[in-house]
């Protein structure tokens, strides 16, 4: 970055160079390469480096910029290397170019961290190591040939803030406060650095809590489990039960927790077992370590769900269904051994919220609105969880939006059945006319055929006919025998009888 200046010539922006070093962290003697870079790169440019010098005086600028021996005149080169580097220090540096010598901004400071102790300058921790949670208080103390002593911090991100942000100076010790975060921390004085101390400060974790089965019959066993991100040894766990905390107010939790039996010390496994879990019950875990001494946050509260009916404490859904849409309102009714109900749901995020969040309390039942959703719902009285409720509330809006395209789709599915439906008749029709029309086509060559076949018999000899007119039946014999051409046939004459039926009219 840079700042936009006007000259005589316009507006022009006068860079910032950005300074590295190599390397970060070193051991006492070793060499350590500067670099200064000026963007974008163009030739003609003469470099100058600085060493930072605490500025004791002043709240906002931390440093004075000392050149660094021989560094009147600059180097050609972007690079500058220091030999022998022992103590932490910082560095700055800039470039000019041209006859009217322009200068660039300075750059930020970067430093030379060094672990190793420093007689003149050397910074303490307590508690004495580099991890830390963000629930305890650090000392950061400094000690040498000073009076007058500042602790300083580099964030991750380069930012260079002192004790003042994060904490409380008292005499050469600051004590740290949960503002406190992760970065290099040493101390300084007028002339001296201290040695550097890279700390890491952990959010307190908050363990997360599994409990299987989640839906329980009478009798049955549940398992909770514990666990602690990242996973590491020493923690003992600790397994409470939650208790309503009634009356409800507003800045109040919504529950209590009570140690189950036999956890005061805690368990080293990560599990815990109830035996004959009975009725709905919600549960919490957390851990505790020696070294650090710490506990972690009260895991999410978790439930075990029982349907079964507590004549204790039992919940009523009307209408007496579990799937509902969300222009109903239901009325979820508490009863049993007590005057103070309140009753609670749980969505599918683990949010766990009151009546009062989704409808209207009156009395011992719950009148839902149009904010109810679909969740696990349950009763609470002081001492006692009823039976629970698993309720699935639909968007009518949904179902409007399905119906729109279910209509269309149902209406096609007919059509096309239909029309299936009426292919398939024509089909049948058609060959249905087609085989009447061949039957016809048939029946008349095959009555042709017999009245040639008859005009044919009536000229030969050994046939004869009858035909009786009128309303009569006409009999025609046809019969004859042949000789085989060869031997003698020993098969019966064969006789042919035709019954006719023709309706004539009467004669004359």
């Amino acid at each position: 970055m840079g700042h936009i200046l006007f000259g005589a010539f316009g507006l022009f922006c006068v860079p910032r160079p950005v300074l590295t070093v190599s390397p970060s962290w070193t051991s006492p003697g070793d060499s350590v390469t500067l670099t200064c870079s000026v963007g974008p790169p163009s030739a003609g440019w003469r470099f100058f480096w600085y060493k930072a010098v605490p500025d004791m005086s002043s709240t906002n600028n931390y440093y004075t910029s000392e050149l660094l021996a021989g560094g009147t005149t600059g180097t050609e080169q972007d690079s500058y290397i220091l030999h022998g580097q022992t103590h932490t220090a910082g560095y700055q540096c800039r470039a000019g170019r041209g006859d009217l010598v322009f200068y660039t901004l300075d750059s930020d400071v970067k430093f030379v961290w060094s672990g190793g102790v420093n007689p003149a300058a050397s910074l303490t921790v307590s508690p004495h190591r580099l991890q830390h949670y963000s629930t305890e208080s650090l000392s950061l103390s400094c000690e040498g040939n000073s009076a007058e002593w500042r602790v300083m911090k580099v964030d991750g991100d380069g930012r260079v803030s002192r004790c003042y942000y994060w904490g409380k100076m008292t005499g050469s010790t600051c004590n740290t406060n949960t503002r406190a975060s992760s970065g290099v921390y040493w101390c300084e004085s007028v002339t001296q650095s201290s040695n550097a101390a890279d700390i890491t400060i952990h959010n307190v974790p908050q363990p997360v809590l599994t409990v299987s089965p989640s839906w329980t019959s009478p009798g049955d066993s549940v398992t909770l489990t514990c666990s602690v991100e990242p996973p590491s040894a020493g923690w003992r766990f600790f397994w409470y039960k939650a208790a309503p905390n009634m009356p409800y107010l507003y800045y109040s939790p919504y529950y209590t927790y009570e140690l189950l039996a036999g956890g005061t010390t805690g368990t080293e496994q990560g599990s815990y077992i109830l035996q004959g879990q009975t009725h709905t019950a919600g549960y919490v875990c957390r851990a505790r370590r020696v070294d650090p001494a710490i506990y972690t946050q009260y895991s999410r509260l978790k439930f075990v769900w029982s349907g079964g009916v507590n004549p204790a404490a039992s919940l009523t859904v009307s209408p007496h269904r579990l799937q509902h849409f969300s222009t109903e309102s239901l009325s979820l009714i508490c009863e049993g051994n007590s005057t103070k109900w309140r009753v609670k749901r749980v969505d599918e995020d683990g949010h766990i919220s009151s009546c009062y969040n989704w409808g209207e309390m009156n009395g011992s039942t719950c009148n839902t609105n149009t904010r109810a959703s679909s969740g696990v719902y349950w009763c609470e009285s002081e001492t006692q969880f009823s039976n629970a409720a698993n309720i699935i509330i639909h968007n009518p809006e949904e179902a409007a939006s399905s119906s729109v395209f279910l209509v269309p789709l149902v209406v096609g599915l007919v059509s096309g059945v239909l029309l299936i439906i009426l292919l398939l008749l024509f089909l049948r029709r058609y060959r249905k006319s087609e085989a009447s029309s061949l039957s016809r086509s048939q029946r008349t060559n095959q009555s042709a055929a017999t009245d040639h076949m008859i005009n044919q018999g009536e000229t030969q000899d050994g046939h004869y006919a009858s035909l009786l007119h009128g309303d009569s039946c006409l009999y025609e014999a046809i019969g004859g025998s042949e000789e085989p051409e060869h031997g003698t046939n020993d098969e019966p004459e064969e006789s042919v009888y035709e019954n006719v039926r023709m309706e004539t009219a009467a004669d004359g």
